[in-house]
């Protein structure tokens, strides 16, 4: 997404992780944190309603409503692999897009089926999670050197997205029942193999990035893009199709949410993503940058150190 359009003068980066150096009065009354604690979470980058915010820095401004404490056993490298960005964007896209029945507190007592494109990502590790604690039918697709790795993580069923059949060979697994479609990518494949997949009767197709609509074409299907930066209810300025307007309702529900998965961080029912660090500090987030760009990065998450970590 970033490289769809330039940011100059911006503060990049979203997700991060660290130490509360200070606390402002507002969240001071709030009680929540204090100098000291550790964090993780995501901030949304190169928003030009909020320029000052980004986690490509040294020190970040964060909302305290929209940030995780860090329990005991997890570190610096090893919580923000549980990916803020994720939590947030996962939470408007199963349950505001999507509309999945039940939730992570109640899981649903009829379990559907859930595709979950590309589940060897970080995101995908986490929506596989996340889905299967709402009592339902993880289905994905990934490489098979990663089928283990998204089994491990809750997957019910795997399938090589490589393979020509791989959209038919899920209908056939969900018995032409499968209504909801996740696509973290929404490349002209992964979109395809997502609407292809979706049942006779139709469902919710709900991509993370910008997709091309003349490749939905199912008049049975609804389509949606969903941005993370729409959690905090406040919006987002940005070129179309990712700016965001005001929603407060979101940013409302989204409290609660954080609150429900800041228990979940805690008894260790979210797992992070396997992790890949780097050193380095600024220098290391473009080495970063290069690597994902470069297409190369499968079932991890980059993690760049920007300071010594204990």
């Amino acid at each position: 997404m970033p490289l769809r359009f330039p940011t100059p003068g911006l503060w990049d980066g979203c997700d991060f992780a660290g130490t509360v150096v200070a606390v402002g009065s507002i969240a001071a009354k709030e009680g929540r944190f204090h100098r000291g604690d550790r964090v993780f979470g995501a901030v949304q980058g190169s928003n030009q309603a909020d320029p000052l915010t980004g986690s490509y820095c040294e020190y970040l401004r964060i909302e305290p409503d929209f940030a995780f404490h860090i329990p005991e056993g997890l570190s610096f490298t090893t919580a923000p692999a549980i990916s803020g960005t994720g939590i947030a964007t996962l939470g408007i896209a199963l349950f505001w897009s999507l509309c999945l029945p039940g939730s992570l507190e109640k899981p649903s007592t009829k379990p559907l089926y859930v595709l979950v494109y590309g589940g060897s990502s970080t995101i995908g590790l986490l929506a596989i999670q996340m889905v299967k604690l709402c009592g339902h039918r993880v289905i994905t697709t990934c490489s098979p050197q990663n089928f283990g790795l998204v089994r491990s993580y809750g997957a019910d069923l795997a399938f090589d997205y490589n393979s020509d059949t791989c959209a038919q060979d899920i209908r056939t697994a969900t018995k032409n029942a499968l209504r909801y479609a996740l696509d973290p990518f929404a490349e002209a494949k992964t979109v395809r193999i997502c609407q292809e997949a979706i049942g006779r009767t139709g469902g919710r197709y709900c991509a993370l990035e910008q997709y091309q609509e003349h490749l939905c074409t199912r008049r049975t299907v609804k389509n949606e893009l969903v941005m993370g930066g729409a959690i905090s209810g406040n919006g987002v300025q940005l070129p179309e199709p990712y700016g965001i307007p005001p929603k407060p309702e979101i940013g409302e529900w989204a409290r609660a949410w954080y609150k429900t998965v800041q228990h979940l961080v805690d008894v260790g029912q979210l797992k992070p993503s396997p992790g890949r660090v780097i050193d380095g500090r600024f220098e290391g987030i473009l080495e970063g940058l290069e690597i994902l760009r470069s297409g190369s990065v499968s079932g991890q998450k980059l993690v760049v150190l920007l300071d010594k970590v204990a």
